[in-house]
């Protein structure tokens, strides 16, 4: 093992010899500068250009004899054969003994007990531990989405976003669950879905103490506090917490029907009522029926729910929230459908009709209700 690396080292000299540095050209301050063609960046040294341009062609020249695995650079190479293929583990950390091959991972580790995060959004003013944190973060803010899937010409801002797209044209699915046999396409979904036997919960609301077993429902749960909303719609300036429901929300605008069936409009089918749905998540929250699960839980009452919109809806009792508003009168409602019933009371409309006697009501339950005086008629005759 040690002649590999030392091999390694002599490589790595090999590599800044191999570079000519001859045709080093001077800009007008004197300063030498060499620009990549493909997106115009600029390094003061040859060497950081050849490097650079490996980001754009994929080129990865390091090989590693052991695992196979290649690199776009020799100093990786040398750092995964001495922490991956040795054990090799170095550097401790003082506070909780966690030990690591490499010295900048244990400074950014150390940064989980400080709390520290020196790299600030210029933009947002937003703070990280880690600077490619930050650059991916940016192209929140720039659109920017470099990472091309060469199969279905999809883009995307994260190289590993790219990595798990690829795995939905090959299927494959290497992360399994070792409770319940479940296999994912990365390792963030499998360990988000082992919360679910375990009932992890790492994150917390600093406002209301509620933990959260995915980081992005906590995200979601603040702005219940904040009132935040910062996607707007460029069309009619509706605004919304999350972007995904600003995505949805266009479509009533531009009349896009995304997701289409090359068979028939319900392609996933219940298997034990026959029930067809257009969806594959809305079958599996149907299948909840019939089996009973109920995997989403309240965290303040245990109370359980089929799907995690009910969950949603039930913790507003807890929280007071009402986050649907009547425009007309102001009344405010935990619910959408009840506001819906609630409007009827200023349109006057009546949408359910008694098909007996052809009385209207603005309210379902009240149809229901009044369906009894005919009923009842017919146990009296």
């Amino acid at each position: 093992m040690e002649n590999e690396l030392r091999r390694s080292e002599v490589e790595c000299k090999r590599e800044s010899e191999e570079i000519d540095f001859s045709d080093e050209e001077k800009n007008e301050k004197g300063k030498t500068a060499f620009d990549c063609d493909i997106c115009g960046k600029s390094f003061s040294r040859k060497a950081k250009l050849v490097i650079h341009e490996r980001t754009h062609t994929g080129e990865k020249p390091y090989h590693c004899e052991i695992c196979g695995k290649s690199f776009s650079r020799n100093e990786n190479l040398t750092r995964h054969k001495s922490g991956v293929h040795t054990g090799e583990a170095p550097y401790h950390c003082e506070i909780c003994d966690k030990s690591f091959s490499q010295n900048d991972h244990l400074t950014m580790h150390r940064r989980v007990h400080t709390g520290e995060k020196p790299y600030h959004c210029e933009l947002c003013g937003k703070s990280f531990s880690r600077n490619d944190t930050l650059t991916k973060h940016k192209r929140v803010h720039t659109g920017e989405k470099p990472y091309h899937c060469d199969i279905c010409g999809k883009i995307l801002s994260q190289k590993g976003s790219l990595v798990t797209h690829r795995r939905i044209h090959t299927g494959e699915k290497s992360y399994h669950c070792d409770v319940c046999g479940k296999s994912f396409f990365d390792i963030h979904h499998l360990t988000t879905h082992k919360r679910i036997h375990t009932g992890e919960k790492p994150y917390r609301c600093d406002i209301c103490d509620i933990s959260f077993s995915q980081r992005y429902n906590l995200t979601r749960h603040k702005y219940i506090h904040t009132g935040e909303k910062p996607y707007h719609c460029d069309i009619c300036g509706k605004s919304f917490s999350l972007n995904d429901h600003l995505t949805k929300h266009k479509r009533v605008h531009t009349g896009e029907k995304p997701y289409h069936c090359e068979i028939c409009e319900k392609p996933y089918h219940c298997e034990i009522c026959g029930k067809s749905f257009s969806q594959n998540g809305t079958l599996t929250k149907h299948k909840h029926l019939h089996t009973g699960e109920a995997p989403y839980h309240c965290e303040i009452c245990g109370k359980s729910f089929s799907q995690n919109d009910h969950l949603t809806m039930h913790r507003r009792v807890h929280t007071g929230e009402k986050p649907y508003h009547c425009e007309i009168c102001g009344k405010s409602f935990s619910r959408n459908d009840t506001l819906t019933k609630h409007k009827h009371v200023h349109t006057g409309e009546k949408p359910y009709h008694c098909e007996i006697c052809g009385k209207s009501f603005s309210r379902n339950d009240t149809l229901t209700k009044h369906k009894h005086v005919h009923t009842d008629r017919e146990h009296i005759s």
